[in-house]
C-alpha cells in the first residue's frame, strides 16, 4: 500500500512558476516508477511527465517539454514537478501516481490532487 500526498498547487499568473511535490509513504518508493497527470474540468485526465524509479529517464508530454521538469529525491520518498512559463491552459487539477508501466501506465495508486489556477 502506498500512500501519496500532493503539495504546492495555487494561483499564478501567467508566465508564473509552481513547484509541485508527492511526498510517498512506504519504504519502498525507490522501487517505482512515478507520474504526474492532470484533468482540467471537462477533460479526461492526461499524463503530464514521468520518471524511472531511478530517475535516469524522464518523459513529457510533447506540449509541455521545455516548460516542465520532474525530479525524485528518493531519500526523501519525494517527486516534484516544477512548472515555468504557466499558461492559463496549464489550469487543472494535478495528481502524482505510482506507475504500474514506464511511461504512462498508472498502478492504481493516486494522490488527492492539488488545484493549480492560471490567471490570464
Amino acid at each position: 500500500q502506498v500512500q501519496l500526498v500532493e503539495s504546492g498547487g495555487g494561483l499564478v499568473q501567467a508566465g508564473g512558476s509552481l513547484r509541485l511535490s508527492c511526498a510517498a509513504s512506504g519504504r519502498t518508493f525507490s522501487s517505482y516508477a512515478m507520474g504526474w497527470f492532470r484533468q482540467a474540468p471537462g477533460k479526461e485526465r492526461e499524463l503530464v511527465a514521468s520518471i524511472r524509479r531511478s530517475g535516469s529517464s524522464t518523459y513529457y508530454r510533447d506540449s509541455l517539454k521545455g516548460r516542465f521538469t520532474i525530479s525524485r529525491d528518493n531519500a526523501k520518498n519525494t517527486v516534484y514537478l516544477q512548472m515555468n512559463s504557466l499558461k492559463p491552459e496549464d489550469t487543472a487539477v494535478y495528481y502524482c501516481a505510482v506507475l504500474k508501466t514506464f511511461p504512462d501506465i498508472p498502478a492504481g495508486y493516486w494522490g488527492q490532487g492539488t488545484q493549480v489556477t492560471v490567471s490570464s
